[in-house]
């Protein structure tokens, strides 16, 4: 039994995505072991780099922390755009557009609902497109697509062009909503993924209650259009950023570098067949040549080859084959989940809060959100300074072995989503002030938070080969149910109030939190039996590059 109750497995050598991530503890235990790979620098000299870096300098894993930084910032920008501002955009201003439209509120808040659906039904062609011709060319044709859809929103003066513009809106989600998590996979190892999945999670879900912030005055001051006037030069100021800044991260890497993906089947060889094997190596496998530098120009191709020889069908199925996995599948109901009951509260605010007792203004409802984006600031801020560590820890006391099963002890302080929604619901039924269902807000946004790096850190850990498909049906699968709250949610609220709503949904988290154990003690032995029975390969479709 491994450290913390971990089920070691009975079949495999090496389980894939079980590494080793500290040399010096794993020595004392086991001497010889991690020799001879690449290794972090200064104070991370002792870790061992997961991935390892190939010589080529045209390795994403290569590049400098500085070029890494503007990468992941200009990507973030864009995400704080389309992924976390343009959904919500509208939610402070829904009884004023209601009122000129002379629309019922439901009809304003399927505008959104439309833009979701449309993420969804994307989501698929975008993880095809880019595992065939790279992200880099998804994100480009995604930010015009939003610089578009917004200047026909900045011109709506009726229901269906405001319509139209959040349809065409809606394209420019996908990308910034999924790939951006597995790009965090192409650029950094295992041992520094924590922090910015810590960052992106906040983003994705915290930064959307700071857009009601500022959306909120605005809509009350200058009106709802200007709401579009404005976003046009940052959405601008994106795409010049992204063509010239954000080279291209997908890389066809040798599989003798991927020590998270390869397994060892079978008894171990006697030391002399080690031996022999290693020379017969050395002998029929050359060093290959090392690629010189792109320069910055050549970094600018909008399409950089072919990274995949499956037809575009495989790998439009793939995103919904990885299901088969169940933890996969696992990993899909509890982000997506955890993150929709967020949107859900966005979609009841103005409902609730423009109504008496509080008869709040747009602005009013809009400066609401500082409780849950404190509530995610403090939850990211916390998880950045907690994952990271607490794997290294863990590891350090398993011999130096990492587990990927590591990422869902941060699961726990999730308990907190259910607690928030719970009080929340409870909170806006006795009309009690807005200040105290502004803390239960950002009670249950921490919980999410938790939740939702937690789960993602795991996903993209124990099953990288497969990080771009799960990420993309997380999305698909969240903006679904995004998309049908937005048709009952409203309803359900006014008919049996808002306590009964969130009972339901902290519930459900609860349920989801406390659903960790079986997965975190079982789930070594489940990633073994994954490889030794892939249904994904039976089935034919692949879902990496290098296999």
């Amino acid at each position: 039994m491994g450290f913390l109750g971990i089920l070691e497995d009975k079949h495999l050598l090496h389980v894939p995505a079980t590494v080793v991530l500290d040399e010096r503890q794993a020595q004392e235990n086991d001497p010889g072991r991690g020799e001879g790979l690449k290794h972090g620098k200064g104070r991370h000299a002792h870790i061992v780099l997961v991935p390892q870096p190939s010589d080529d300098p045209n390795d994403p894993l290569n590049f400098s922390t500085t070029k890494k930084l503007i990468m992941m910032s200009i990507v973030g920008f864009g995400a704080i755009l389309y992924a976390a501002t343009i959904a919500p955009l509208l939610s402070p201003g829904l009884v004023v557009i209601a009122m000129e439209f002379k629309r019922p509120i439901g009809d304003i808040t399927v505008i959104s609902g439309y833009l979701l659906l449309v993420v969804g039904a994307t989501g698929p062609f975008v993880s095809a497109c880019s595992r065939k011709w790279g992200k880099r060319p998804m994100y480009l044709i995604s930010s015009l697509f939003g610089l578009v859809g917004t200047i026909i929103g900045s011109c709506a003066n009726d229901y269906d062009t405001l319509l139209t513009a959040r349809i065409v809106q809606g394209f420019s989600i996908s990308a910034f909503e999924s790939l951006i998590i597995s790009m965090i996979g192409d650029l950094y190892f295992v041992h520094e993924r924590g922090y910015f999945m810590a960052m992106m999670q906040f983003i994705l879900g915290a930064a959307s209650n700071f857009s009601a912030i500022i959306c909120g005055p605005i809509t009350a001051n200058l009106g709802w259009k200007y709401l579009f006037h404005i976003f046009i030069p940052f959405a601008a100021v994106e795409c010049i950023l992204l063509f010239f800044f954000v080279p291209e991260t997908q890389y066809i890497r040798a599989r003798r570098y991927e020590l998270d993906e390869i397994s060892e089947d079978g008894v171990p060889a006697s030391s002399s067949e080690k031996d022999e094997t290693k020379h017969l190596e050395h002998v029929e496998s050359p060093r290959p040549s090392i690629p010189p530098a792109k320069t910055f120009w050549q970094q600018t191709a909008v399409f950089t080859g072919t990274y995949s020889d499956d037809n575009l069908l495989q790998l439009l199925v793939a995103p919904f084959a990885v299901c088969l996995n169940v933890a996969v599948l696992w990993i899909v109901i509890v982000s997506g989940l955890s993150v929709a009951f967020l949107v859900a509260q966005s979609y009841v605010m103005a409902q609730i809060f423009s109504a008496p007792p509080y008869l709040l203004t747009a602005s009013g409802v809009g400066y609401l959100s500082m409780g849950p984006f404190i509530g995610g600031l403090l939850g990211a801020i916390f998880m950045g300074l907690v994952s990271d560590p607490l794997i290294g820890w863990a590891s350090r006391r398993n011999r130096g072995v990492y587990e990927p099963e590591f990422r869902l002890l941060c699961m726990f302080p999730g308990l907190l989503m259910g607690i928030g929604l719970m009080v929340f619901g409870h909170l806006c039924e006795q009309q009690v002030s807005y200040y105290a269902t502004a803390t239960a807000h950002g009670i249950d946004l921490f919980g999410i938070l938790c939740v939702a790096i937690a789960a993602s850190a795991y996903g993209i850990d124990a099953y990288r080969d497969m990080s771009s498909e799960i990420f993309i049906i997380g999305m698909v699968f969240k903006n679904f149910v995004f998309y049908g709250f937005s048709y009952f949610v409203n309803d359900w609220t006014a008919d049996a109030g808002p306590a009964q709503v969130f009972y339901v949904m902290g519930g459900i988290g609860f349920a989801m939190v406390v659903s960790t154990p079986p997965l975190f003690f079982w789930g070594k032995r489940y990633r073994s039996w994954w490889h030794r029975n892939n249904l994904l390969e039976k089935l034919h479709i692949k879902t990496h590059a290098e296999f």
